[in-house]
């Protein structure tokens, strides 16, 4: 499920190398992996739509919020 990771690494390198803040591509890195369709799809056959749409709010905001924390205390990371 989450082999697709992989394939934002050069993605969220060129990007942190471009000078794009850490939490920002960390954000971009989670939501590619957690929200992409296939996941959805997947999910879906699991989980009724209720629940899906709680799934992904939640993760969504989770996103956000690790986001501006490691954009806002990028000394986290050293």
């Amino acid at each position: 499920m989450y082999a697709d990771i992989f394939g934002t690494l050069p993605i969220a390198e060129a990007l942190f190398a471009k000078g794009v803040g850490m939490g920002t591509v960390l954000s971009l890195m989670m939501a590619v992996t957690a929200l992409s369709l296939p996941s959805m799809i997947m999910l879906s056959k699991v989980v009724k739509p209720k629940l899906l749409a709680i799934f992904v709010f939640i993760v969504s905001v989770g996103i956000i919020f690790i986001g501006y924390l490691f954009n806002a205390f990028p000394s986290i990371l050293q």
